[in-house]
């Protein structure tokens, strides 16, 4: 639903623009080509050309194409305030009227010269609506984001920078709506809270899209409630829970104690993952190939994991080499595609399965699947005992709305975060009785749908098999587009592609 009416507002957007050009003399079918329907309009406004260029600036790039719009109208003598603020919250109404009603005519040039308002207050009214129709973009629209690790690689690379549409889930209204624009979490320089929690609002998400298996998700990241407040140590490479798993909690906190912190769902750090299960499946992984409810899932074309390749005695393997083999290795920080194994004649690589099946291996070379050793930081962290590994996980079932369980130590142990952390009820074991806000409760009854991410990735990738289930508060928006990508130079194959 939610999405249909983003489409629904996008054509009538268009649809009005297409009248406006119509009005002001260009050629009505270029209203409907982004970026070439803003160069449009610059020419005709006469404005320098670098505005153009400057939309493709990241994030400040929005607040140029908002300004350059507000100009256009103001070509149509529509100066006022309420014009200005139909123009950055309701274009889809307000562009069909000034393009398609009688009253409305392009006044051009003039209009806009004999108009007696100070540059400054130009610039100011500008700015303060820039700032208003960005931030509504951005919260309820669509983001821009940047990947920063290798964990999608290579569906999506570091330094890709995606559109994430938040209409795909439905826009979600912020917990802190109090809160510095344009900044996540933290403001730069003084490194304080960008946001205060004086009003808090409860989740709700508008015209709500269930998440779909295999759709790239970007969410905030679940475990990331309280963190130790040290990126260089921790972040989210190392979280406060798998501290306090390793030293203890009394120890975490008497080491820490002073920068220890808690976020509000909406502030905590951003992830990109593929949902692989929705609420209510069934996941396994059997040397890590992933079956949903019994059934095989096909491997992405893109994705990666590791293989053992064995060479002949005495072989050195370098990049040239590895990439008349068709194993491709991109520079700097990936460069650890390919690893030692500490054995002799033998190296990880870590290839797509497009590579895999094009791979031309010389004589002497040979191939073998790679199964990482059972992991005891794996969630939900006692099932280690069953030799559970990144790749032979499960199963387990990803709790659904409405699903009804029953409260056994094991599912305790399993879903004990859902029921009190994510869905805010006061947990209490005694005695072997479970008590939930101070009932007596043998059953729980779930009231949010939950997911499970998996980086595509797979051997380097700190996804749902280390930290459990992402709740439906926590979806930010879907991945959908890369639209600029940059490796020592800009990756001109991969801007504008559509994310799969």
């Amino acid at each position: 639903m939610g999405l249909f009416l983003f489409i629904i507002c996008t054509i009538l957007w268009h649809i009005g623009l297409f009248g406006m050009f119509k009005k002001a003399g260009i050629e009505s079918w270029k209203a409907f080509i982004p970026f070439y329907n803003t160069w449009c309009m610059v020419q005709k406004m006469g404005l320098n050309k670098v505005w153009f260029f400057a939309q493709l600036i990241p994030i400040a790039g929005q607040f140029i194409t908002i300004w350059v719009t507000i100009k256009f109208v103001e070509f149509f003598g529509r100066f006022g305030f309420f014009h200005h603020a139909a123009t950055v919250v309701f274009p889809f109404i307000y562009f069909p009227y000034l393009g398609f009603s009688s009253n409305e005519k392009f006044a051009g040039k003039m209009v806009v010269d004999n108009y007696k308002k100070s540059a400054v207050r130009e610039w100011v009214d500008a700015a303060f609506f820039a700032i208003v129709a960005a931030s509504i973009i951005r919260t309820f629209i669509f983001e821009a984001y940047t990947i920063p690790t290798p964990s999608m690689e290579k569906t999506l690379l570091v330094n890709d920078f995606l559109f994430v549409s938040k209409f795909s889930y439905g826009p979600r209204i912020p917990n802190t709506p109090l809160a510095m624009p344009f900044v996540h979490h933290t403001m730069p320089i003084t490194n304080s809270k960008s946001y205060v929690e004086w009003i808090k609002l409860p989740y709700t998400r508008w015209f709500a899209s269930p998440v779909k298996r295999n759709d790239i998700v970007v969410f905030n990241f679940p475990v990331n409630d309280t963190l130790i407040n040290d990126e260089e140590r921790f972040g989210s490479r190392t979280t406060y829970y798998e501290a306090v798993r390793q030293l203890g909690r009394e120890q975490v906190w008497q080491n820490f104690s002073d920068i220890i912190i808690t976020r509000p769902v909406d502030k905590r750090e951003n992830f990109i993952k593929r949902c692989v299960a929705v609420g209510g499946d069934e996941l396994k992984v059997v040397n890590g190939k992933v079956f949903i409810n019994g059934k095989p899932q096909n491997f992405f074309p893109a994705s990666e994991r590791y293989y053992k390749l064995e060479t002949p005695p005495n072989v050195y393997l370098d990049q040239d080499q590895l990439k008349e083999m068709g194993i491709k290795i991109h520079e700097g920080e990936n460069i650890g595609d390919v690893r030692e194994m500490g054995v002799p004649n033998m190296q990880l690589v870590n290839i797509t399965n497009e590579e895999k099946v094009s791979l031309r291996l010389p004589p002497g070379y040979k191939l073998s699947d790679f199964i990482m050793e059972p992991d005891e930081q794996l969630f939900p962290y006692y099932d280690t005992i069953c030799n559970w590994s990144a790749d032979n996980y499960g199963p387990i079932v990803i709790p659904q709305k409405g699903a009804t369980i029953s409260l056994t130590s094991d599912n305790l142990i399993r879903y004990g975060r859902c029921i009190s952390v994510y869905e805010g009820n006061k947990l209490v074991q005694k005695d072997g009785i479970v008590f939930i806000n101070g009932k007596e409760s043998t059953t729980y009854t779930f009231k949010m749908n939950y997911f499970w991410m998996m980086g595509d990735n797979r051997h380097n990738s700190l996804d749902s098999r280390y930290w459990g289930f992402v709740p439906e508060d926590h979806v930010v928006g879907k991945a959908s587009m890369i639209w600029f990508s940059w490796e020592g130079g800009p990756r001109w194959k991969r801007l504008f592609n559509i994310i799969k």
